[in-house]
């Protein structure tokens, strides 16, 4: 007979739970990393989301930027101080909270 886990996590008022550590464990997810909850006519399962593959055009983006770099290190530069205030400046009145969790996918 298969061992069977049974853990217990409460939902927030914002819809959130924490998945317990024994999950965690079992499905092999720390911090970062991605579950999957599947419904189906038996009812709810949880797992683990595999890892996407990287991008090859980022990759090939990135390393030919770290070429150009070494090749080329007289071209990177500090940016202006006077760009850098006025970025300070535009964003100042910005709230941002990192501790906040976003809402919906995000795509970089």
């Amino acid at each position: 007979m298969a061992t069977v886990i049974q853990e217990r996590s409460k939902i927030t008022a914002k819809g959130q739970t924490t998945v317990p550590k024994a999950v965690r464990q079992v499905l092999g997810v720390s911090y970062g990393g991605e579950i999957a909850f599947v419904v189906d006519d038996r009812g709810v399962s949880v797992q683990r989301v595999e890892a996407e593959e990287a991008d090859p055009v980022i990759a090939a983006f990135l390393g030919f930027l770290e070429q150009d770099m070494l090749g080329n290190p007289n071209n990177v530069v500090a940016i202006p101080r006077s760009l850098a205030e006025r970025m300070a400046a535009l964003t100042e009145q910005v709230d941002v909270d990192l501790d906040h969790d976003i809402d919906g996918p995000v795509a970089l």
